[in-house]
C-alpha cells in the first residue's frame, strides 16, 4: 500500500476534487472548484491552519484525503495548547476504495495534529464512515448542533 504523505499546496486542487465528487451533495461547478483549491493552497502553505495527508493514486492524481482545519480554542486542561481541529474531508476516489487509503491517511494526520499539540477534533460522520472513525477514537456526541445562516439581501424584506 502506498504511504501516506503530507499534502502541499500542489494537492490542493485534487483535494477540493475529491471533496466535490466524493462528499458534498451536489458537485461543485468549475469556478467554485477553482475558488476552493486557491483557498486551500493558501492554507495549506507553511503556518496556515490547513493539513492534509494524501495518498497518491497508481493512475494519476490522488486516490485519498484527510484534511483536517486547525482553529483556536480558548485553552482549558483538556485542550492546554488551546488547538482543535475539525476534520473537514476523508475522500476516497471510488475506485480506489477498500484498500485501507482513507483509514491511513486518517491515522497519519491525527498523528501529525497530536504531535502539533491538537488536543480536540471534531468531525461530522455519514453512516458509513462512523465505523471507520469510531475505529480510530471518534464518539458519537448527540449535544453537536448545527446551523448555516446567510446574511439577508438588500432591498430584501421579510
Amino acid at each position: 500500500m502506498p504511504e501516506p504523505r503530507l499534502a502541499t499546496p500542489a494537492d490542493a486542487a485534487e483535494i477540493a476534487r475529491l471533496r466535490s465528487e466524493n462528499i458534498l451533495s451536489e458537485p461543485l461547478d468549475e469556478a467554485w472548484l477553482t475558488t476552493c483549491a486557491d483557498q486551500l493552497a493558501l492554507r495549506l502553505q507553511d503556518g496556515g491552519d490547513a493539513r492534509a495527508y494524501v495518498v497518491d493514486s497508481p493512475t494519476g492524481g490522488l486516490a485519498t484525503c484527510a484534511l483536517g482545519l486547525v482553529h483556536a480554542v480558548l485553552p482549558a486542561p483538556k485542550y492546554p495548547k488551546g488547538l482543535a481541529v475539525r476534520i473537514h474531508a476523508v475522500a476516497t476516489d471510488p475506485t480506489q476504495r477498500r484498500r485501507g487509503y482513507a483509514k491511513a491517511a486518517l491515522a497519519a494526520l491525527l498523528d501529525h495534529l497530536e504531535h502539533d499539540g491538537v488536543t480536540l477534533y471534531e468531525l461530522y460522520a455519514s453512516d458509513g464512515s462512523a465505523p471507520l472513525y469510531e475505529q480510530l477514537g471518534f464518539a458519537a456526541n448527540p449535544a453537536l448542533m448545527r446551523m448555516t445562516r446567510f446574511p439577508a439581501v438588500e432591498g430584501n424584506a421579510s
